[in-house]
This record gives structure tokens, C-alpha cells and sequence, in this order.
């Protein structure tokens, strides 16, 4: 009798421990397709353009209609709370068995034992995608990491990395910045001629863009599939600027991290929540996920990629859209992608 009440104690115990886990992350699982039995890990944390809107709706359609299991981390406040660009960033722990890593950084620092896993995943190959600003995704690391910092000046690791892994970082002296004038000037994405049959742009057209361009000259080892135009106003169809020339805008490359094995990336500069909302630029990304994890035959020009429950992306600045939000209440397919309380 003592044993089944100590039994009952430890399993509660066990439930109310993975609860309280559970709530500082999200996590999508589908039903079936080609992506079941795999698990990409999605961490948001930038201070500017929405990657914790960005991200969640990235993730759902990778689940429900791949059938991935998606998990999602946010930067967060040590009350739990999400908190863009904050460099508290929990449950670093899923990158262990992650098969893909989606981020969507910008300046993070955070502590040694979440950049060793970090690396961890870097030395064996794993695939990255990098949106926006993750090419300066750290910022302000220390000591045995201070070499990813997106300045950094190491001999053999000149910028950082964004600049090694991603293939480009953020320095507008050297040509890697804003690129006209950002919440002012919109950007058209175009595929670029002689790339139009790789599998990233596979069903890829009319890409518009809200962020800004930026201007970008990514590593010699990498294949730009689109570039930017930058547009006179914000709305869709607005005339390019005549004297902005077309810039690098996404391109795919294979990295390899210190002696570890090889791995794909793929890196765009844009990808902010209300990019998405062109299906273009939506479909653009959702093949990169595949093609990074070698699974280019499940590249279809017409599959579904629609949002999956409510997507009403804010605009991008640097107010938080939401302050007062935990990752638990974006759970399931059906709410609100981080609705403000009333």
C-alpha cells in the first residue's frame, strides 16, 4: 500500500515538473507526412521584427502539414514571460535530438552552458536556417564565446557566427546593413534567373516584403537563389528606386563548424512576422526547412502552406507588441499567435 501511494506521489511529481517545463516553450506535432519521426527546433528572440510571431507560424505549418514536431523557444523575462531579444532564453535542452534549427536572433548573449549546446549541434552538422538579424544574432558574449559575437575579429572566424555559419553578419562599413530607408521603403524579392530551378524556389513568385532591404556580400561558398529590390513606399506593386541596385536577399551555403561534419544553411534578410504574409516569401522559407534537411524530393510547387489558426502579424518596431504573454497560451492550432489581453 505505502509503495502504490509513493508510486502515485512520484508520477505527480514527474507530471507537475514536465508542466512546468512544458510552459516556458511550445511545441507543434502533426499527424502524419514526411516530416514525422523528425523534430526542428525554432528559437525566437530578436527585439524588432516579430521573430516570436514569426517563428510560432513557421512552426504550425511545418507541423500540421508535414507533420513535424516543431518546438519553439522565446527570449523571456525570468517571470516566464515572453520577452523579445531578451537573452534568457529556456529549454535549450530540445536542440539535443533537434534534426533542423530555425532562428530568428538578433544580439543575444546568453550564458556558456546554452552556447555549448549551441556549438554541440554546430560540431555535428546539424542544418540552420537564419532569418533577418540573425546574421548578428550574438551579441555581448564573453570569454570562451566571445568569438561568435557578430564583430568578432578572431583570425579564423571573422565575424562571428552569422558571418561563418550564415554566411554573412552585420557590418555597414564592409556592406552588410540597411540598405534605404527601413519602415519607410518596402522590398520586392526576385529569384534570381539562373537559379530558378533549385528546390528552394520551387513554386516561388511575387515575393514582397515589409522590413526594409538590406544590403549583403554573403561568403564566396554561397548560392544566392533571390535578391531585394528596394521600393519607393510600403505598398505591394510600389515602383524600385532607381538608383538601388538589387541586392544578395537569401542564399544557401554549407558550413562546417571548427572540425565537425558539414552542414546546410540557408540565410535571408528578411522574414519579419508581416513578410510571411506573402505567400512567396512564406513558401520560400517552408522549402529552405526541407531542403536543409536533405528532404528536397518533398519540395512541391503547389503544396499547402497556408497559416494554420489566427496570423495577424504587428508591425515590426522596437515596442513590444505584447508584454504580458507566455508561451503555453499559443499552444494548439487554434489560438491567437500572441493576441494581447484585454
Amino acid at each position: 500500500m505505502i509503495r502504490r501511494y509513493l508510486m502515485a506521489a512520484i508520477a505527480g511529481l514527474f507530471l507537475l515538473c514536465t508542466h512546468a517545463t512544458a510552459a516556458d516553450h511550445v511545441v507543434y506535432e502533426g499527424d502524419s507526412g514526411p516530416g514525422k519521426g523528425k523534430h526542428i527546433l525554432f528559437i525566437a528572440s530578436d527585439h524588432e521584427y516579430r521573430g516570436e510571431e514569426t517563428c510560432p507560424a513557421i512552426a504550425r505549418i511545418m507541423a500540421k502539414q508535414y507533420g513535424f514536431k516543431c518546438t519553439v523557444l522565446f527570449g523571456q523575462t525570468p517571470e516566464g514571460l515572453i520577452k523579445p531579444g531578451s537573452s534568457l532564453i529556456p529549454g535549450i535542452e530540445a536542440i539535443d535530438d533537434a534534426d533542423m534549427l530555425f532562428l530568428f536572433l538578433r544580439f543575444v548573449h546568453p550564458e556558456d552552458p546554452w552556447m555549448a549546446k549551441f556549438e554541440q549541434y554546430l560540431k555535428r552538422g546539424g542544418p540552420v536556417i537564419g532569418l533577418r538579424t540573425t546574421t548578428h544574432a550574438f551579441n555581448g558574449l564573453k570569454g570562451k564565446y566571445a568569438y561568435q559575437n557578430y564583430n568578432s575579429r578572431k583570425e579564423d572566424y571573422i565575424g562571428g557566427f552569422g558571418r561563418q555559419v550564415l554566411g554573412e553578419t552585420w557590418n555597414p562599413g564592409l556592406g552588410a546593413g540597411h540598405y534605404g530607408r527601413n519602415h519607410k521603403f518596402a522590398t520586392a524579392m526576385n529569384v534570381v534567373p539562373t537559379q530558378k530551378a533549385h528546390p528552394v524556389l520551387r513554386g516561388v513568385k511575387d515575393m514582397h516584403a515589409m522590413a526594409g532591404a538590406y544590403s549583403a556580400r554573403p561568403m564566396p561558398n554561397s548560392t544566392i537563389l533571390a535578391t531585394n529590390q528596394v521600393l519607393e513606399s510600403m505598398e505591394v506593386g510600389s515602383k524600385p528606386i532607381a538608383d538601388k541596385p538589387p541586392q544578395p536577399a537569401a542564399w544557401v551555403r554549407t558550413y562546417q563548424f571548427q572540425d565537425g561534419k558539414e552542414g546546410r544553411a540557408f540565410c535571408s534578410t528578411q522574414g519579419a512576422s508581416e513578410d510571411i504574409l506573402s505567400e512567396g516569401v512564406r513558401r520560400m522559407i517552408v522549402n529552405a526547412t526541407l531542403w536543409c534537411m536533405n528532404m528536397e524530393d518533398e519540395i512541391k510547387a503547389d503544396a499547402d502552406i497556408s497559416f494554420v489558426g489566427p496570423y495577424n502579424p504587428t508591425t515590426f518596431n522596437f515596442k513590444p507588441s505584447i508584454t504580458d504573454a507566455k508561451p503555453d497560451e499559443i499552444q494548439g492550432w487554434d489560438t491567437p499567435i500572441l493576441k494581447a489581453k484585454k
